[in-house]
């Protein structure tokens, strides 16, 4: 039932137009009007609960309670830093950006690039903000999430020490959008210090949506500085990561390079000099400062033997960390170049092309759906298998693992992860088993594995059927991840369900198992549950749609239960009698009032005024279920549940055993149907 209820509150979204750029998802269920509306009716100044001014918001270690780097910290608001703070001064540009304490120089590096695309950036950083007119403390951004835009609110109270800002800041000193920006990207990701370190693709990836490119620069392509220009003329995003000194962090180097640093690309031109062309690209250092000093940086000989024209077009001077450099030392001197390209066009061709988007989400199970890669034969099959059928010869998949940034401050990490692509023939309707992937060459494949957030690919293929096999490195790793295939024409792509496989249990299988287990109990008086019951407990954990692993450790409550059960059992009759059934339900976190009491009264009690141990879980979950779907669906900060016909129809066959009217015990919530 809770599958079906998410099914519905999905639905709801997609109808309203919700999770789009315009219509953006409110993250955490804040939303930015009416809580600004709030704030100025009774003129006073917003105050972020889910993400405070305090020290569970720095992290827990590197910037954690005992760091030296947290100790001072002031959380102030910008009117108490700078006497006339200003949100936005004359448009946003990449010389706002300077980076303080906080090693995101990933983050900064794309904010820059953002700063290049007006339209793009209007979209994640609104202007209609200010200190001055209806200011309430409360500011809101709009990031990008594995395939829905959110809009996240944040109150405008900064970390500080010594009355300034610790992280980024402007420089101006009184422009506060892009601290603000970064507050924003920190509580989207549980805390400041899990923006320590990263990837600059996948800052600009949740800045646009786009589709990341990389390249690495010990092999470049020969034509890769014709790429580089062709993207920036389609207002593609460029940044990249320069080499690492021996493992230090962000060392300068003696041409001033900053080691194991990210940069912002800008530009990229072929200039002629001394009767040859020369190829340059212009960087751009997220500190503000500290530049290239090589051939063709500021002031340098080279630009003597320029026309004065194009010297001047080029704009070659001022020491705000932006610089020219040729473009064979800019592949010396980094090892990666990130292209976030906001039209598909990019990637592919010069041929004008409208790219159809299909989009997936699954996960990866421990000993269910985490197989690992093909050098794990014995399990590399189960992964999710998702069928594919292309009328064109061009896709591209991309495939991102889900909110792992947010585990990085207690030990999580990014996994490295893939992709295979198998021919198919025929339209296979259950899972494709170990011997099929022995047996079949792949088509299609990434090459390399790198713990990345994304890894992306473009393929060029027969038409035909296919099946696509995300998968982590190694087996057993858990996570949840958005798969996104791009073509010209629409794909069709469904997912290969597992639930008939024997790693899954049916709901029969579960029933056979559970009653087993029962029969050897002497204390619990049961013939052992029924099917309805079975399928039951499988909705309760259905909140996707697809049926998720069925084993008994998912169902480590049933102990909890059956603890409830024998303690409310006074009399140890091994049933509950139909009085003792409101204590069992308060234990199990239920507070129901006389009505529902006597709804379950009516549904479970036998001839004898008893409740056998099966109907007593089933009471629990089915009540469980009912609580999920309510949390699902209210419309209301009342707490009012409406449903359309339609949504009574889809949820019709998992309610018909309930009373057709229904009052849950919560605080001024109904279920009416």
């Amino acid at each position: 039932m809770s599958g079906i209820a998410t099914k519905v509150a999905k639905d709801r979204i997609v109808a309203q137009g919700l999770g789009t750029n315009n219509k953006p998802l409110k993250y955490l269920n804040q939303d930015y009007g009416q809580l600004k509306a709030q704030c100025l009716a009774s003129n006073s100044l917003f105050e972020d609960e889910p993400f405070p001014a305090s020290q569970a918001s720095l992290g827990v270690k590197e910037l954690g309670p005992d760091s030296d780097k947290t100790k001072g910290i002031v959380w102030l608001r910008p009117m108490q830093i700078h006497p006339k703070p200003e949100f936005i001064i004359s448009g946003a540009t990449r010389s706002d950006i300077r980076q303080g304490s906080l090693g995101d120089c990933w983050f900064l590096s794309s904010i820059a690039s953002l700063t290049l695309n007006e339209e793009y950036l209007s979209q994640v950083v609104p202007g209609d903000q200010s200190f001055q007119t209806n200011y309430a403390g409360i500011f809101h951004f709009k990031f990008w999430q594995y395939g829905e835009w959110v809009d996240v609110v944040v109150d405008d109270r900064l970390p500080t020490k010594k009355g300034k800002l610790v992280f980024v800041k402007s420089a101006e000193g009184n422009e506060f959008w892009s601290a603000l920006l970064e507050k924003a990207y920190a509580k989207l990701n549980g805390s400041y210090e899990a923006l320590i370190g990263g990837s600059p693709v996948d800052a600009l990836e949740d800045f646009t949506g786009g589709i990341a490119e990389l390249y690495y620069l010990e092999k470049p392509p020969a034509d890769l500085f014709q790429r580089v220009q062709k993207v920036l003329r389609a207002n593609s995003l460029l940044t990249c990561s320069s080499k690492s000194d021996s493992g230090k962090v962000e060392t300068v180097a003696k041409n001033n390079v900053v080691k194991n640093h990210a940069y912002t690309i800008t530009r990229a031109e072929e200039v002629s000099y001394r009767g040859e062309k020369v190829q340059l690209i212009r960087l751009r250092n997220p500190w503000g400062k500290t530049e290239w000093n090589g051939a063709w940086s500021d002031n340098a000989p080279e630009w003597d033997d320029i026309d004065s024209e194009t010297r001047a077009a080029l704009n070659t001077q001022g020491d705000d960390g932006e610089v020219w450099m040729p473009f064979s030392d800019f592949i010396s001197e980094f090892y990666r170049l990130d292209i976030c390209n906001l039209s598909l066009d990019c990637v592919c061709s010069k041929e004008e092309r409208r790219w159809c988007l299909t989009q997936f989400y699954g996960s990866w199970k421990s000993g269910c759906t985490a197989g690992g890669c093909k050098k794990y034969p014995d399990t590399f099959w189960i992964n999710p298998q998702f069928r594919i059928k292309l009328e064109d010869c061009t896709v591209i998949v991309a495939l991102i693992q889900k909110n792992r940034r947010k585990m990085k401050p207690t030990g999580g990490e990014e996994f490295a992860v893939g992709y295979y692509l198998y021919p198919l023939q025929g339209s296979p309707d259950v899972p494709l088993g170990k011997d099929f992937f022995l047996k079949t060459k792949y088509v299609a494949w990434t090459d390399v594995y790198k713990k990345h957030r994304e890894t992306c690919c473009r393929h060029k293929l027969p038409v035909g059927e296919y099946v696509l096999l995300p998968h982590t490195y190694y087996p057993c790793q858990e996570a949840d991840f958005c798969l996104r295939v791009f073509s010209e024409k629409k794909v069709g792509v469904c997912v290969i369900d597992l639930f008939l496989q024997k790693m899954e249990m049916s709901a029969e299988e579960l029933r056979i198992n559970l009653s087993r287990i029962l029969s050897k109990r002497k204390d619990i008086k049961s013939d052992g549950f029924s099917l309805t019951t079975c399928k039951e407990m499988i909705n309760l954990f259905d909140v996707s749609l697809r049926v998720p692993n069925r084993s008994l450790t998912r169902f480590s409550c049933l102990c909890l239960q059956q603890k409830i059960f024998k303690s409310a059992d006074n009399d140890r009759s091994e049933s509950i009698e139909a009085h003792e059934m409101r204590n069992a339900l308060q234990q199990a976190g239920f507070n129901l009032n006389n009505k529902i009491q006597e709804a379950i009264v009516q549904r479970y009690i036998t001839n004898g005024l008893s409740i056998s141990f099966d109907s007593f879980i089933a009471c629990l979950i089915r009540l469980e279920t009912l609580f999920k779907m309510f949390e699902l669906l209210k419309t209301n900060e009342n707490g009012a549940l409406s449903l359309s016909l339609s949504e009574v129809q889809s949820v019709f066959l998992c309610l018909q055993y309930l009373p057709p009217c229904i009052h849950l015990g919560l605080p001024h919530s109904h279920l009416s149907l």
